[in-house]
């Protein structure tokens, strides 16, 4: 299996390339032989790594609902009788992560959820179903004078906050990556701290 320090396989080109055009010009706004440009290969050669664009757009979306679900439990392993403060810090940096690293799939998302496949719109659905509850467990933790359903909102609410990303000026324009990171876990603690004062 590959690691992160690895350099990207074809089909992790290729997925990367799609979300970027998927992103920029829509689902059917791209042809598979301009994806197949990005990476330097034909269009029908795409063929030998997916059946289609909606084999692509699937591995998309159910891929990074999984990678988040995956790594909050990952690092749920690692804070193990850490304090939930520290915990929370960690579900919200690797959330800021993937908000700065992968905003095209974040519009992705929200603009071609409903192009999936029911099965695969259903599987993405409870990854993310799951991985909401991980976060509400902790920050229950953090507050316990949050009832699940007000800590559950709030997550949904941070959640909003975080993958506003796309919505940001161009990255060039921004303050850099660090200082954005801080002011984004900044603004997710403070959300989850007003949800908790009473």
């Amino acid at each position: 299996m590959a690691t992160r320090t690895d350099a990207p396989t074809r089909r992790e080109q290729i997925l990367k390339e799609a979300a970027r055009l998927f992103a920029e010009r829509g689902f059917h706004g791209v042809g598979v032989d301009e994806i197949g440009a990005a990476v330097g290969i034909s269009g029908p050669g795409l063929y030998r790594h997916f059946a289609g664009k909606d084999a692509m757009l699937a591995e998309l979306l159910v891929g990074i609902s999984d990678s988040l679900l995956t790594g909050a439990k990952r690092r749920l392993e690692e804070a193990d009788g850490v304090a939930p403060e520290a915990v929370l810090d960690s579900l919200i940096e690797g959330h800021i992560d993937f908000a700065l690293d992968d905003r095209p799939l974040i519009t992705l998302h929200d603009r071609e959820l409903d192009r999936l496949r029911d099965a695969d719109r259903k599987l993405v659905r409870q990854l993310q179903r799951q991985y909401v509850e991980l976060w509400v467990e902790v920050v229950r933790e953090v507050y316990p004078e949050l009832a699940e359903p007000a800590a559950r909102s709030a997550v949904h609410s941070v959640f909003g906050l975080l993958n506003s990303t796309p919505h940001l000026a161009r990255p060039g324009s921004l303050p850099g990556r660090g200082a954005t990171a801080e002011l984004l876990h900044r603004m997710a603690r403070g959300a989850f701290a007003a949800a908790g004062a009473r």
